[in-house]
């Protein structure tokens, strides 16, 4: 079954020239008008006896107040549910009328529907679509017409990790193999970080995007590869840190898709690269501030404040999920913060809702997401097998520990298959996978506890028995103690697309003191070990590593005890 698959129409109507350009049929018969609008029909999901659609009209005539668009099948396909459009069918006619809030379509401008179906036997495409009675050129054409055959371009499989190599960064690996013992995971693949627009082209002599393509290609081989790309370039970027922000300011949407995300997508969409699997996290730590540091909260910031006001975050998410979801070969999973982070009852629904906010968003439809990442960049364990959240001691629930703090989850992945549901149920595709980034949570070495801690009371339980040992789960920065976790791994358990190291091993999170850049990035006190904290640590000293570099550049002591605190150990 496949959760994303693309079917792509073969050109209808009349073709001119050698562009493979379709046009519309005049309605007298003679010659051939100017296009007045095209239709792509995506199937996004099949299984045996359903399916689901996403349809993108544009319009290419004069502005319009309202629209419908109308199509036949020639088989028996029934819809049962739409969504940004009222879906209507009698007999082999569908209608899809606008919604109160999308009625306005302008020259040029596009609106964007999804509905799920019925079908048996074979589920064809659509011949002809019309939008308000005029014939629509069929966008897109080439590629399989039948969306049960799986050897076309631009298919998508159920999960791209499967049966795939993943691409290892060239440059991050020379950094690791030239560290003392480096050489055991140089070989590991890691996210490639596009953390600013310079970074689309290669900076300061370094591999641009299509360098990494072009290196992808070549370890490719015959067989299949993975290629993780972070897009991580917001306006007002991660509002609550400062060793993060970006080179955008808040009200930057406009370069974020013109300079940022269009030449991305371009460069994604050149069919060189059509035989990689292409996976994209989707802005790391954006979405989840909205939620839990904005308004009346103790952990509110007011940079966040307005990120929220002007909706800045969830419009390029959208657009980002919208133009890198057209890319046939492409992946999106959105980054879903971490349990530390969501895991609380009054932030679990409503990061869920924000989410699909952000999915439904500039063109969006939950159809371009495939799946979530949690953990990126952080720290929380992958599996706490010392405790569970069920565990009561001297008469307390573990949620009455200070560590666990009345959170639902205690691990990473608990929390991921737990929210993986959550988000289901919000709208997402019932086939969804999750990813957990591993690159620093496995908390081996010496410190780490064999068995539970003593039953005096609630706290020493925990205290004594969890492997996260921060001093706190609100800490990020460049944590004491932390090594490497379980290494890359596809499908390890259900709902997980792979365990992956999205953040590349020893790569700082943020400079320990203000350190001049011309990256855009600040000087955050939570990198600060002397610091003594904010209500989103409980006012705790920050665990951080000292004399740390700006983030993204190589700290060469945290590698080494991420090396030395591995579990499972390294050999």
């Amino acid at each position: 079954m496949s959760r994303t698959r693309t079917a792509l129409l073969a050109a209808m109507a009349l073709v001119a020239g050698a562009t493979g350009t379709a046009y519309a049929v005049a309605p007298d018969g003679v010659g051939a008008a100017a296009v007045p609008c095209t239709v792509s029909y995506q199937v996004q999901n099949q299984w045996d006896t359903g399916f689901t659609a996403a349809v993108t009209v544009t319009n290419l005539g004069a502005a319009k107040s309202s629209w419908a668009v109308k199509w036949s099948y020639a088989g028996n396909q029934r819809v049962t549910s739409g969504w940004n459009a009222k879906v209507t069918q009698s007999g082999s006619n569908v209608t899809a009328a606008n919604e109160s809030y999308n009625g306005t379509l302008a020259t040029g401008g596009s609106a964007s529907f999804g509905f799920q179906g019925t079908y048996s036997g074979s589920n064809a495409i659509p011949a002809t679509f019309t939008l308000d009675g005029v014939t629509c050129n069929v966008d897109g054409g080439g590629g399989p017409t039948d969306p049960t055959d799986p050897t076309g371009p631009g298919d998508r499989v159920n999960n791209p990790y499967s049966g795939a190599k993943v691409y290892v960064n060239p440059e991050w690996s020379a950094k690791a193999a030239a560290e003392p013992g480096g050489n055991r995971i140089a070989n590991q693949p890691t996210g490639v970080w596009l953390d600013r627009i310079a970074a689309i082209n290669g900076v300061n002599g370094g591999m641009g995007l299509r360098d990494h393509l072009d290196a992808a290609l070549a370890q490719k081989g015959s067989g299949e590869l993975v290629i993780q790309l972070v897009i991580y370039n917001l306006p007002g970027r991660d509002c609550s840190a400062l060793a993060s922000n970006g080179e955008l300011g808040p009200t930057e949407i406009g370069r974020y898709k013109t300079e940022y995300i269009d030449p991305i997508a371009a460069i994604l969409s050149d069919a060189k690269y059509a035989p990689l699997r292409i996976v994209t996290t989707v802005e790391i730590d954006s979405l989840p501030n909205l939620v839990t540091n904005t308004g009346s909260r103790a952990t509110a910031t007011p940079a966040c404040d307005v990120m929220k006001a002007n909706g800045n975050y969830v419009k390029g998410v959208g657009y980002a999920l919208n133009k890198l979801g057209d890319v046939g070969n492409v992946y999106n999973y959105v980054d879903a913060g971490h349990h530390g982070w969501i895991g609380w009852d009054d932030n679990f629904g409503p990061s869920a809702d924000v989410f699909h906010d952000a999915a439904t968003a500039e063109g969006a439809t939950p159809a371009d997401v495939h799946g979530f990442i949690t953990n990126t960049a952080n720290y929380s364990t992958l599996k706490e097998n010392n405790f569970t959240i069920n565990d009561s001691v001297a008469g307390k629930s573990v949620r009455e520990s200070k560590w666990v703090d009345w959170n639902r989850y205690v691990d990473e992945l608990g929390f991921a298959q737990a929210f993986r549901n959550e988000l289901v149920s919000t709208g997402f595709d019932t086939n969804i996978g999750m990813l957990i980034d591993t690159s620093r949570n496995g908390w081996g070495g010496t410190a780490r506890p064999a068995g539970p801690g003593a039953t005096t009371s609630v706290d020493t339980y925990i205290e004594g028995g969890r492997y996260d040992r921060r001093i706190h789960i609100g800490n990020w920065c460049n944590q004491s103690g932390a090594g490497l976790g379980e290494r890359p791994k596809a499908a390890p358990e259900s709902g997980i697309d792979a365990y992956v190291w999205m953040k590349p091993p020893g790569e700082s999170d943020g400079a320990s003191k203000a350190i001049p850049n011309d990256e855009g990035k600040g000087f955050d006190r939570m990198c600060d070990p002397t610091y003594t904290g904010t209500p989103r640590n409980g006012n705790n000293l920050t665990g951080a590593l000292p004399d740390a570099p700006v983030s993204g550049h190589w700290f060469s002591a945290q590698f080494q005890q991420l090396m030395r605190n591995a579990y499972p150990p390294l050999s």
